[in-house]
């Protein structure tokens, strides 16, 4: 379980791909991991399945999950929004986050707003229709609030608003028109869906 606020931002320093799985080792510099501890990488719970010394850390990701997140696209060098489990003494100062990628969402525009970011994003419909505005999303792992919903030909598009700390410290600030991240919708709509279908 995890907050949506970001701890840290690691860096990708090795891939392999093998039988449409691939394991990668980050930089997280977190020096006091534990072996099979959560990770959020960019959003998606991964377990940490060796790490060093000096923090860096390998992460195995399946064929499931490589086809339901954005995680196939890293390259080494890429920058890591990072998150490590909350605890019982943790503020929750995001929203309830599983690391369960729900699908991905298109960057489409971005305008600056004073010392703000404000960002446009369209999902398809399947995961739009979880959508409400000023409810909660995990982008890329990061709690933000929805400004607006809308429906645009067969598709749902968003907006958030990005302060200046979360534009320099999460991977926000230098993605560009085009992107692909990772979406996780409020798990609280699933099981309300869920339950009102029986």
């Amino acid at each position: 379980m995890f907050s949506g606020i970001i701890e840290t931002l690691g860096v990708v320093r090795g891939i392999v791909d093998q039988d449409r799985q691939r394991r990668i080792r980050v930089a997280t510099r977190l020096m006091d991991l534990s072996m099979g501890e959560s990770i959020a990488v960019n959003g998606v719970c991964l377990t940490v399945t060796s790490f060093d010394a000096e923090g860096d850390a390998d992460f195995f990701i399946s064929a499931e999950t490589l086809a339901r997140t954005s995680l196939g696209a890293l390259r080494e060098g890429s920058r890591v929004n990072l998150e490590r489990a909350v605890t019982l003494a943790t503020r929750l100062s995001g929203h309830i986050v599983q690391g369960h990628v729900d699908g991905t969402a298109t960057l489409l525009g971005q305008d600056e707003q004073g010392e703000a970011h404000c960002l446009t994003f369209a999902v398809p419909d399947r995961i739009g229709r979880y959508l409400v505005e000023k409810g909660s999303i995990a982008l890329d792992g990061i709690s933000l609030t929805l400004n607006s919903v809308h429906d645009h030909d067969g598709q749902t598009r968003f907006g958030v608003t990005i302060i200046p700390h979360t534009w320099t410290h999460t991977t926000l600030g230098t993605t560009g028109v085009g992107a692909i991240l990772n979406v996780e919708i409020d798990m609280i709509a699933k099981y309300v869906e869920r339950l009102c279908a029986r």
